[in-house]
């Protein structure tokens, strides 16, 4: 059992981390402060090659998915949001389409999504079916060689600046066949009667934007379709557990984020006539901090090598999404502590990586949510 990075691995984090460190996180807060999605960013990652970097040649570089955690772990480490948009664009997006899709949509997309041309999404989330996904109710209707699209997805990253959406929708109505009824379509932006609502507000990640989507008798060909009628919640379930991996990945480049800012003020600031980082209520913090965060990653990165060694890791998974984002908030609740009257003002990052820390507790299945999965292996083992 070998608990070290290869050299390739070495190299890599080195590489993503002096980009990151030079020109992402210099401007996380700016581009935050003024909910303006990081075009900059996403562009830089597709002229480093970064984006679809885990997908076999000619759509990637066949990287690993420890690399490719690595990857999302530093960004998220220097911009939390640039990491949700490259982990929905890659993980979400792309792996659906080059997992399920056809050779004609594989090479009509995937190339132009990994040169960062286009922008990918993934919807599958309606107002009255979250948690719940068999419950969703948009409907698409077979008319000859077309789909027509009627209905409403809800907190929609990369809503309103994809390009592309994964769409799901049930193609028979039938109550009877509960989630078997459900389809995926690949979605263009400007398709009409595809409409984008205005960005939400929300706690963090400000300069993600996350919409609703309309469908109003929206047309698309029948060769949109993707996979088979019927298998849409099988892909949904299967691209979420990759994408689980990269929210992992985000929380614990969330909580390293949160660690390095204390470890800083923790020398710098005094009180008793030494530094804070000598008091032993601020030092155990510390201490706890980085022992939960070195586990979150060893989670991480052992069901980051069971997906990409093709084992069945739905476990595994489950349990470095639910440890790694219980403890970015956990401690990154700590930080503003440790912090002080500081850690509560926005010239100091703390405040935003606590609520940057919440969404990776709900958002690609809730806590609760990954203690039923996590439960549920248990009971078939």
């Amino acid at each position: 059992m070998d608990f070290l990075l290869t050299d390739d691995q070495r190299t890599l984090k080195a590489a993503i981390r002096e980009l990151c460190d030079k020109e992402i996180a210099p401007r996380a807060a700016q581009f935050n402060a003024r909910h303006e999605f990081p075009w900059p960013n996403f562009k830089l990652l597709a002229a480093n090659g970064y984006l679809n970097m885990h997908l076999p040649e000619p759509y990637g570089m066949g990287a690993d998915w420890v690399s490719y955690a690595i990857v999302i772990e530093e960004l998220a480490r220097a911009c939390a949001v640039t990491s949700v948009i490259f982990e929905v664009h890659c993980s979400l997006h792309s792996e659906a389409i080059y997992h399920y899709g056809t050779e004609a949509q594989k090479q009509k997309y995937l190339p132009r999504l990994t040169r960062g041309e286009i922008l990918g999404a993934y919807a599958l989330t309606e107002p009255g079916s979250g948690s719940d996904a068999a419950a969703l109710r948009t409907a698409a209707v077979r008319d000859g060689d077309t789909y027509v699209l009627n209905g409403e997805k809800t907190f929609i990253t990369n809503g309103g600046q994809a390009h592309l959406y994964v769409v799901f929708a049930r193609t028979n109505p039938d109550p009877a066949l509960g989630h078997k009824g459900i389809s995926a379509f690949l979605v263009e932006a400007d398709t009409p009667g595809f409409v984008v609502g205005k960005p939400m507000e929300k706690m963090g990640l400000h300069a993600s934007h996350t919409t609703q989507l309309f469908f109003e008798d929206c047309r698309i060909p029948a060769a949109q379709l993707l996979g088979q009628e019927g298998e849409g919640f099988k892909i949904a379930l299967a691209i979420l557990d990759r994408g689980r991996v990269g929210i992992a990945a985000q929380a614990v480049g969330i909580t390293q984020a949160a660690l390095d800012d204390c470890v800083k003020y923790a020398r710098e600031r005094s009180t008793f006539g030494k530094p804070i980082a000598e008091h032993q209520a601020i030092a155990f913090k510390m201490a706890d901090m980085a022992t939960d965060l070195e586990a979150a990653r060893l989670m991480l990165y052992r069901a980051a090598f069971l997906m990409g060694k093709g084992q069945r890791a739905t476990k595994e998974i489950s349990m470095a999404k639910l440890f790694a984002s219980e403890m970015a908030m956990k401690h990154t609740v700590e930080a503003v502590q440790i912090h002080g009257g500081y850690g509560y003002i926005q010239e100091y990052r703390v405040e935003r990586l606590m609520r940057e820390a919440k969404i990776t507790q709900l958002y690609e299945g809730t806590s609760e949510i990954q203690r039923m999965v996590i439960s549920r292996q248990l009971l078939r083992d």
